[in-house]
């Protein structure tokens, strides 16, 4: 049986580190708490709702969707629609890799994984809300865990 968890929030990478006045490292991203918080209560609450054994190993499919940037959009009163040029896929920040850890960690906090090393298989992709792919018409990520 698999696990699937739908989170809403802006997805937040985690791994980027800034050093602080006193050599004190702490992560880059200011919003990568409220993410794992979202990404773990909802696992949770999914997990409360069926019989879930965190598995020996795992494959992980992730799909985050990430807001559309206003300079896709054009102006006036087609304001609505996309520009012609509009990139297709997110390529910019934040790395589909730190959007990743941030995830599995937070897997891991909710008790769907025991350790996020056990986690033998990672399918990631990011995608615009809405998009060819409708995984969620806002941000955030579609999360599917399978036992192996």
């Amino acid at each position: 049986m698999q696990l699937t968890v739908v989170v809403r929030g802006i997805p937040a990478p985690q791994g980027s580190k800034a050093r602080k006045a006193h050599g004190a490292m702490v992560e880059s991203s200011k919003a990568l708490p409220a993410w794992r918080e979202a990404v773990r209560h909802t696992a949770a609450s999914v997990m409360g709702e069926t019989i879930w054994t965190p598995p020996l190993a795992a494959a992980v499919t992730v799909t985050f969707t990430v807001a559309r940037p206003g300079l896709h959009y054009r102006t006036g009163r087609f304001a609505h629609l996309l520009k012609d040029d509009a990139p297709a896929h997110p390529v910019g920040r934040p790395d589909i890799d730190k959007l990743c850890r941030a995830v599995l960690d937070a897997l891991t906090d909710a008790g769907a994984l025991t350790d996020d090393a056990r986690v033998v298989s990672l399918c990631a992709e990011k995608a615009y809300p809405g998009g060819a792919l409708d995984a969620l018409d806002t941000p955030g990520a579609v999360i599917v865990v399978n036992p192996l």
